[in-house]
Formats: C-alpha cells, sequence, structure tokens
C-alpha cells in the first residue's frame, strides 16, 4: 500500500464505479446509432482478436493503447473522426469490460457522450450484426 492513504480498489468495484458515470448501450442500440450517424463505433480490441473474429463495419479500429491521442479533439494525433467533444462514441472491446475503462478515460479528456457495448464485440456477434473478416 502507498503512503497516499487511498485504499486499493479491486477492479470489479472499479467497474462498477465508472460505468455509474454514464449509461452503457446494447449491441442494437450502438448498430442504430451508428448506421443513423448518431455515434462512433471504436473498436479497441487488439489485431489477433479482429484478425479471429473479424470487425464491424465502420468501426474505427484503435489500439487501446493509442485511444485517447487518437480520440482527443484537440490532440495531435487525432483522427479525423474526432470532431469535437460532443461527439458520441461507443468504445468496442471483445467482451466489454476494457471498453468501461476506456469509456471513462475519454470521459477524463472531455468526450462526455462516451459509452461503451455491453458485452463487447461478443454481444454484437452474437445478436446477429453486421462482421466482416479482418483486412
Amino acid at each position: 500500500m502507498s503512503g497516499t492513504g487511498q485504499h486499493p480498489v479491486g477492479i470489479d468495484a472499479l467497474l462498477e464505479q465508472v460505468r455509474d458515470g454514464y449509461r452503457r448501450v446494447a449491441a442494437h442500440e450502438a448498430y442504430e446509432a451508428a448506421r443513423t450517424g448518431e455515434a462512433l463505433l471504436v473498436d479497441i480490441r487488439y489485431a489477433a482478436l479482429r484478425e479471429r473474429d473479424g470487425v464491424i463495419p465502420g468501426a474505427l479500429v484503435v489500439e487501446r493503447n493509442e485511444l485517447e491521442w487518437r480520440l482527443d479533439p484537440q490532440g495531435s494525433h487525432k483522427a479525423p473522426e474526432a470532431t469535437g467533444h460532443d461527439l458520441r462514441v461507443v468504445v468496442i472491446c471483445n467482451e466489454g469490460y476494457a471498453s468501461s475503462l476506456a469509456a471513462a478515460s475519454l470521459h477524463q479528456l472531455g468526450l462526455h457522450r462516451a459509452t461503451d457495448l455491453v458485452g463487447g464485440f461478443q454481444a454484437w456477434k452474437a445478436a446477429g450484426l453486421p462482421v466482416t473478416p479482418a483486412a
């Protein structure tokens, strides 16, 4: 334990805490928001998972370790899709855990509409939503 006086928080408690800060979305809601242009889907899964399971057509693929740099609208390494702090972003990982922490990190950057997909890519695929082979 460090000398900061803070008590350690387990990952389950941390996930619950960060998820209380926003409303997560289900697969069909994310699909509809992306289809209508209301949200940007951002796939943060690593390459081996994308190669194994495929990708979501139209989703921006950003490795987790680059996410904040690519989506910060004020950042020097921003993606063209990072148009402003009002951008609605749905972060997608494999099963919906890492994406929650990523969405919370985006909130800290001022992307107040960031959320994540409940169940991640596996829920998307199980819902029968579009998936294509990784390029």
